[in-house]
């Protein structure tokens, strides 16, 4: 008689397809190098899965995606290529070219086809949360040790493993593991698992708010009570409140409460009345990017070409780049070589036809997302996955109007996006597995009859 394989193994095996996308994931965990350029391991993954799911649908022959399918993921397609050819060179237009399609189609089209059901959904969605519990970990230890990155000239700014280059890195993938437990939270899942998501949820508000990232508090903090209102008002006073205290409680005990946080929080209301160099640089760059697309309207000036057009039209408050320092690097001056904010970048480069393509399919998953939330509320499942899928692309929404893609984490947009994609797209349609008898259980009855 066969031993029965262990129920752990089982459930990995359950959840096979979709195991590409959890390393891309995880591989998002290891140290960013010193300096390093262009693709990461997470990116390197990240193509390797696109071509695994390729391959896996050549030898199935299942059939491809829906044509709605198509067309919302191939929108973005059309402004990307004649921005491509617009381009000042060769390489910069495919190189534009590639990472926009890596981003905003291909990853996502990926995590549609591999994941099959919610039981996947929410594996992934736990991917994130442990992603984010363990670079918040990182962060917290920074901040508490002085090893994090320089912030008013203090080591104390929590980046987790992406370093002083890229300190928005922790911050997006903090929010997205807050985003999924507070969604795992809110769903019809068993007590424990529910608890279980509550806890991880309060316990990255510290992280979060030790990253001093304005957009990224400011994104959360709309996406989440979006959230619990979305889950039902009842639900979200009581869940809301419980939040807020233990926030309170736990960033206070961990003395995270400093002079620095409270004059970080107060800045984001001083924007227009004594903005500091980071918001006048901001403003700047939104000002010369708005000036680029003025002279080019419809096709942009080209993929990556924003920083050849900035110095001409920005105003002289601009200044030479930012400092970094910190998380075991040395001094260095990073040149602002975008506009900081994703949808002026994109009208920039790609014009109106390109800003039209992109933000029309996030509109389209948007609009789709929320009347799967309906269906999930009118049939009592899937209300996890629902708040999720919708949350994630809210917070994507929002946080775009501060930040533009760049930088290792980015490679986590695309997955999120594809987790978006498939709830709005497929997800929203497919019914709950029966509870009667779970696959990994009825596998080991049979093994252990054999």
């Amino acid at each position: 008689m066969r031993h029965a394989p262990p129920s752990a193994l089982l459930q990995l095996r359950s959840h096979a397809p979709v195991l590409p996308v959890v390393a891309v994931i995880a591989l998002l965990a290891l140290p960013v190098a010193q300096g390093s350029e262009g693709a990461g391991p997470a990116d390197v993954a990240s193509g390797l899965l696109v071509l695994y799911c390729a391959i896996r649908q050549l030898r199935a022959r299942e059939r491809p995606l829906r044509p709605v399918s198509v067309v919302v993921l191939g929108m973005p397609v059309v402004g990307l290529a004649l921005a491509a050819m617009g381009a000042s060179s060769v390489g910069a237009g495919v190189g534009g070219l590639g990472r926009y399609l890596q981003i905003f189609v291909l990853v996502p089209a990926a995590v549609l086809l591999l994941v099959r059901d919610r039981a996947d959904f929410r594996a992934l969605a736990w991917s994130l949360v442990a992603l984010a519990g363990w670079q918040g970990a990182v962060g917290v230890h920074q901040y508490l040790t002085g090893t994090g990155a320089s912030y008013q000239g203090e080591d104390i700014r929590a980046v987790g493993t992406f370093g002083p280059q890229d300190v928005m890195g922790m911050s997006t993938v903090v929010s997205f593991g807050l985003i999924c437990a507070l969604g795992l939270a809110l769903g019809q899942a068993g007590t424990r698992h529910r608890a279980l998501a509550a806890g991880c949820a309060v316990a990255l508000l510290l992280p979060l708010a030790l990253s001093f990232s304005r957009g990224a508090w400011i994104a959360t903090a709309a996406t989440c009570t979006l959230q619990l209102l979305l889950a039902g008002v009842r639900r979200a006073l009581a869940a809301g409140a419980a939040v807020l205290a233990a926030g309170i409680v736990l960033i206070g005990g961990f003395g995270a409460g400093t002079t620095m946080l409270q004059d970080r929080i107060d800045s984001i209301t001083q924007v227009t009345d004594a903005p500091d160099q980071s918001v006048v640089d901001r403003y700047t760059l939104w000002a010369s990017a708005v000036a680029i697309w003025r002279e080019h309207p419809l096709t942009g000036v080209g993929l990556k070409d924003f920083p050849a057009y900035r110095d001409g039209h920005a105003p002289l408050a601009l200044s030479s780049g930012s400092d970094t320092e910190g998380a075991g690097e040395g001094f260095s001056r990073q040149p602002l070589l975008s506009p900081h904010n994703m949808y002026l970048l994109v009208l920039a480069e790609q014009g109106l036809i390109g800003l039209v393509a992109l933000a029309g399919g996030w509109l389209a998953l948007l609009v789709c997302g929320l009347r799967g939330l309906g269906r999930a509320h009118r049939s009592g499942t899937g209300l996890d996955c629902a708040l999720i899928g919708c949350g994630l692309l809210i917070w994507q929404l929002t946080d775009f109007v501060y930040a533009d893609i760049g930088g290792p984490s980015t490679v986590l947009t695309a997955v999120s996006l594809g987790l978006v994609t498939w709830w709005a797209l497929a997800g929203a349609d497919r019914a709950e597995p029966l509870p009667a008898t779970p696959a990994p259980r009825r596998l080991a009855e049979q093994a252990a009859t054999r």
